[in-house]
């Protein structure tokens, strides 16, 4: 893949607006991340197994790099692809941080579900995660559909369950499968094992 290949690509920035690829300037992004890690242009060659030349004529636009050698200025910087084109909307580093012991997270308790609240300690999180035990042995036992703002991800730790989703057939589950839904989409859960099935969720706070 070349990098005119790339230039459909679309970036999504945070207030909603796309930007096509070729507007994003590899070659000064390039420069940006190079100068970041005060290195020079040779060793920046040397890190992502390049030419010197060839790294110069990229940050001077004067070649279109391959997407493998895109991969491997990403390797050599130790950052994604999409990084190349994605600068951080923020130079400032907030450093948060919080640890949730096993067992020590907030509980809230359904007539469904039993909820581990984790890193509660944090305001103004981008993402909830909390572990669930599933008490739910059928449907009828839910009042309607669960359905909330963001996207959210699913991993079942233990036990089998089933998996109810407003616009998909019901998904029998167990220990290590994963889902991942619009949670605005009605969604519930029911253990199917013996004991209740336990279950990793993290939800976006859209």
């Amino acid at each position: 893949m070349s990098f005119e290949e790339l230039q459909s690509l679309i970036v999504t920035k945070e207030d909603g607006t796309e930007t096509p690829v070729d507007q994003l300037d590899l070659g000064r992004r390039l420069r940006e991340l190079r100068k970041e890690r005060d290195w020079t242009l040779e060793r920046a060659a040397q890190e992502a197994g390049l030419a010197r030349s060839t790294l110069s004529k990229i940050e001077n636009d004067q070649m279109s790099p391959t997407f493998d050698l895109m991969k491997k200025l990403a390797v050599g910087l130790g950052i994604d692809v999409p990084q190349l084109f994605t600068p951080p909307k923020s130079d400032r580093v907030s450093g948060r941080m919080d640890v949730t012991r096993s067992g020590e997270g907030k509980p809230l308790v359904t007539p469904t579900y039993a909820h581990e609240l984790l890193a509660s300690g944090l305001i103004k999180k981008s993402m909830l995660p909390y572990r669930t035990r599933v008490h739910a042995r059928s449907f009828e036992e839910f009042d309607g559909w669960v359905r909330h703002d963001g996207e959210e991800f699913l991993y079942v730790l233990t036990g089998a369950l089933t998996f109810y989703s407003e616009f998909y057939e019901p998904v029998a589950m167990q220990r290590g499968d994963s889902a991942y839904y619009d949670a605005s989409m009605g969604h519930n859960l029911i253990s199917t094992s013996a004991e209740d099935a336990s279950v990793l969720w993290v939800t976006t706070l859209a």
